[in-house]
């Protein structure tokens, strides 16, 4: 049986309609904490185009639609993680071509960053692979710093480096950190299957800890580990009953790599990333919705009907964490195309109100600084 999701605020009463008119409710700009599980099945069981066709009216209501945020994501620590996620090519469980490396120096981190920004990217993302700090005093340090200078460059900055602790937590924004990756990944249901070293509730530890913080949090999941569409709903349910929708979603399409548990997996029918695309745009109208790993397999018309549906950002640039990505020239060619822009840095409302459009008091030299 499926849970209900707690209200948060004051519940709305309303019918959702599975065609492409907007129920009034749906049209105004209060955003709900109360969908319930079975709401949002209907809504991604509705006809295809008629899905499409709400999320993009509800994507316009309360987003630019021509604007699409370029991302750029490092990984600076590679391989050599102690978790079993069974799609990742960086667990020390599994043969993989992805060799294990030591946290980078700052210097060859800012320089990727210097070269993210002059393409056009807004946000850079930097990864590393292990399961929390614990024991990681110096690197975390220098982690820091990373965050300090990037952010100094008037860059949004993102890290995702496994789960934190309130305080971590706190020293990151502190830091300047503006946002933190925390994939969930799938439904709760699911989630055993592909993962056994982390549970649920600590992922969602680690989202709390970061709101708590102040940081905006960026969580989605991946398709294709094996899920059904009834877990792809689930992961949406579980992300708009948070207390703060997420600042961002990512949708990741699995990209099955050699070593791994799931490197046999089929790709995942494009149908079913449009419906997971327009769905989650549909429940959570502020947030941006971030076409990630896997994007470099989908055709340019694919992603332009992605984009329809609701997503207003992308990975670019050399490679993503163990997983190609599209160039900064081929990205900006096909925005041209079909008249996309890229976003500033710091255009998400959750970002303004929580003050994360300011520069850190540890780079008050970039405080005169356009964003740009």
């Amino acid at each position: 049986m499926f849970r209900s999701c707690l209200p948060r605020a004051a519940r709305l009463q309303r019918t959702l309609a599975t065609h492409a008119n907007l129920p009034a409710s749906e049209s105004s700009t209060v955003t709900r904490h109360n969908w319930k599980r079975k709401e949002i099945q209907d809504v991604y069981n509705s006809p295809l185009l008629d899905l499409v066709f709400r999320a993009a009216s509800v994507h316009r209501e309360h987003q630019d639609p021509n604007k699409i945020q370029l991302c750029t994501l490092m990984n600076i620590k590679t391989g050599g993680c102690s978790e079993d996620c069974s799609y990742c090519s960086q667990s020390s469980r599994y043969s993989t071509p992805t060799k294990a490396s030591r946290l980078l120096d700052i210097e060859p981190v800012i320089e990727a960053a210097r070269k993210a920004k002059e393409n056009g990217s807004t946000r850079f993302c930097m990864g590393a692979a292990w399961r929390d700090l614990a024991g990681r005093k110096r690197g975390f340090e220098r982690i820091l710093d990373m965050v300090r200078e990037v952010r100094g460059m008037g860059m949004e900055v993102c890290t995702t480096l496994g789960m934190l602790s309130p305080e971590q937590a706190r020293q990151l924004k502190e830091a300047g950190l503006t946002a933190y990756n925390h994939n969930l990944d799938t439904s709760r249901e699911f989630y055993p299957k592909v993962i056994t070293t982390r549970s649920y509730d600590d992922r969602l530890e680690t989202i709390e800890a970061v709101r708590q913080a102040g940081i905006s949090v960026c969580s989605g999941g991946i398709l294709g580990l094996g899920e059904t569409d009834i877990d792809r709903v689930g992961l949406i349910w579980e992300v708009s009953c948070m207390p703060e929708h997420p600042e961002s979603f990512p949708v990741n399409a699995l990209v099955p790599i050699p070593g791994t548990p799931l490197e046999k997996n089929e790709p995942v029918q494009f149908h079913s990333v449009v419906r997971t695309i327009a769905t989650a745009r549909i429940v959570l109208p502020t947030t941006i919705i971030r076409l990630a790993a896997g994007r470099n397999t989908l055709s340019e018309s694919e992603q332009a009907m992605c984009f329809m549906a609701g997503a207003n950002a992308v990975f670019t640039g050399e490679q993503m964490l163990t997983t190609p990505c599209s160039p900064w020239d081929e990205d900006k060619a096909m925005m041209g195309r079909w008249g996309l822009e890229g976003m500033a840095s710091f255009r998400q409302a959750n970002m303004s109100r929580k003050g994360l459009d300011q520069f850190s008091t540890e780079a008050p030299e970039a405080k005169s600084a356009e964003l740009s």
